[in-house]
């Protein structure tokens, strides 16, 4: 059966949209069309693909206006008589026909602190229950397709953000190292906000609906985020704390302000400002700081308990340090 297709073929400088009819197949997807236009009519027709199971991330292009992989978009989904257009990711430079140059994407890769093992602990000497990162795996399962990236209209329609923002897949990427049981860095949240612009984005959630791998992007990444970073930094009670002790303006001037030993004061009404949170000899916070259902830290469940436990089943308790 004949379908109607509508491809945009150009470059950098300019294009359009061009018409084949192409003989589809029962169960083809949009890249098996793709494909054939390029053995039979237009061999020339630049389009990049890898694996063909939607694991690569390669074939993001836009159908119907939907930002979507190539392989994982099943012809059924549309009505006989129905116009297919295909175009490039709209977010990122044209190099040719549905190719785009997605670089922008790797330069803000290279900005994100990678992660920082344990002082003495080796690789392979890395020891955790699948408790402890229940909550950061789901984003491990990113194929980078960039899809969530061109569909954030904080850089899909505002070019001068590019700079100053780095997108919803290096927020999960934020996450996922700040909720990792074994990373060393504590700062996480503090680039998050100031180096990555998590603050420019307002959750409208059109990064989540176009994963292919249905990460839930915003609701289990960035949101979990800006609370972090409100929780630290907006707290009125923090705040208050900050003005009277000038720490941000010590810190602004380049000044080292200790931190090992927490100052504390009282209020008019007798009330105790907050303290720092205590630290361990390693200077880092505990690492069972509960703030989720399913706690991180080491388990106290032993080897034989299958995860996850329902939340209403566990009774936390943190193992002794001695």
């Amino acid at each position: 059966m004949k379908r109607h297709f509508r491809v945009w073929r150009g470059d950098s400088s300019g294009g359009d949209l061009e018409d084949f009819d192409v003989e589809v197949n029962e169960g083809e997807v949009v890249l098996d069309v793709i494909h054939r236009l390029q053995a039979t009519q237009t061999p020339d027709l630049a389009c990049r693909w890898n694996c063909k199971a939607g694991k690569c991330g390669s074939c993001s292009m836009e159908i119907n206006g939907m930002p979507r992989l190539g392989c994982m978009t099943r012809m059924s989904t549309f009505t006989a008589d129905e116009t297919v257009t295909i175009t490039p990711l709209r977010t990122f430079p044209v190099i040719r026909d549905l190719v785009t140059d997605v670089s922008f994407n790797y330069e803000k890769a290279r900005e994100t602190p990678a992660f920082a093992p344990p002082v003495g602990v080796a690789p392979g000497q890395y020891r955790m229950q699948q408790v402890d990162v229940e909550r950061s795996q789901e984003f491990r399962k990113c194929i980078e397709c960039f899809l969530c990236q061109n569909t954030c209209h904080v850089v899909r329609d505002h070019e001068e953000n590019k700079e100053a923002f780095a997108g919803p897949r290096f927020f999960i990427r934020a996450a996922e190292l700040d909720m990792h049981p074994l990373d060393a860095r504590t700062d996480r949240k503090q680039h998050a906000q100031q180096g990555q612009g998590l603050g420019f984005c307002n959750i409208t959630k059109c990064c989540t609906e176009v994963c292919p791998e249905h990460i839930k992007i915003t609701d289990n990444a960035i949101i979990p985020m800006k609370e972090r970073v409100v929780d630290r930094r907006y707290d009125p009670l923090v705040r208050l704390g900050r003005k009277i002790f000038r720490r941000d303006q010590l810190e602004a001037a380049g000044e080292s302000v200790p931190r090992a030993t927490p100052v504390t004061a009282e209020t008019p009404s007798g009330r105790r400002l907050p303290e720092n949170p205590p630290l361990g000899p390693d200077g880092r916070l505990d690492i069972a700081e509960l703030s989720a259902p399913i706690q991180g830290g080491p388990s106290p469940f032993g080897e034989d308990i299958t995860f996850p436990l329902p939340p209403e089943h566990v009774t936390y308790h943190h193992p002794d340090p001695s």
